[in-house]
């Protein structure tokens, strides 16, 4: 099974980064999950949608193939971030050609907080089901704070924290199957 895994934070040293490749190193046997990069995305513009810019069709071309997507998102301002929220538009455009539809979709964030990105999470869960996607309602990850969560080699610390990402990755996989 290959699932791909997008951050929504470009910041070098993200914790949301951190978070994905968490996810990729624990991903269960007989499942892959590629971390791809949204830094080099286009605004979205719909002008572009006749020629597709190379970017977002690269994006575009592997979820479509993907079995499944983790979206991990920070939080800011109380919502996704306009890179995360940029890439979304590309993916679910042109009109007709939504990567998202029928697509099983785990969403996940983590902050210096101790709500972990949770409103972020509830607006990106809404943008998702709007797109058709097959929202994980569970477990929920609202982790933080993300001092507490990795140490300083970026690893997961807790035990029960990498637990609780296997168990969503297995959620996930379950709604792919």
């Amino acid at each position: 099974m290959h699932i791909v895994a997008i951050s929504g934070s470009l910041r070098k040293d993200s914790y949301n980064t951190k978070l994905a490749h968490a996810f990729a190193a624990l991903a269960p046997e007989g499942a892959e999950v590629e971390v791809v990069s949204i830094a080099d995305l286009p605004f979205y513009d719909q002008d572009a949608e006749a020629a597709f810019p190379t970017a977002a069709q690269a994006l575009k071309d592997k979820v479509n193939a993907a079995d499944a997507v983790i979206l991990v998102t920070p939080e800011y301002n109380r919502s996704v971030p306009g890179v995360l929220k940029n890439a979304i538009d590309w993916l679910s455009r042109p009109y007709g050609k939504n990567s998202f539809a029928g697509k099983p979709v785990l969403v996940a964030g983590v902050s210096i907080g101790k709500i972990g990105t949770a409103v972020a999470q509830s607006h990106l869960k809404q943008i998702m089901v709007y797109l058709d996607a097959h929202v994980v309602g569970q477990p929920e990850l609202y982790l933080g704070p993300a001092a507490e969560v990795f140490g300083d080699d970026g690893e997961v610390k807790e035990s029960s924290t990498k637990e609780l990402l296997r168990k969503a990755l297995l959620a996930l996989m379950a709604r792919a199957a």
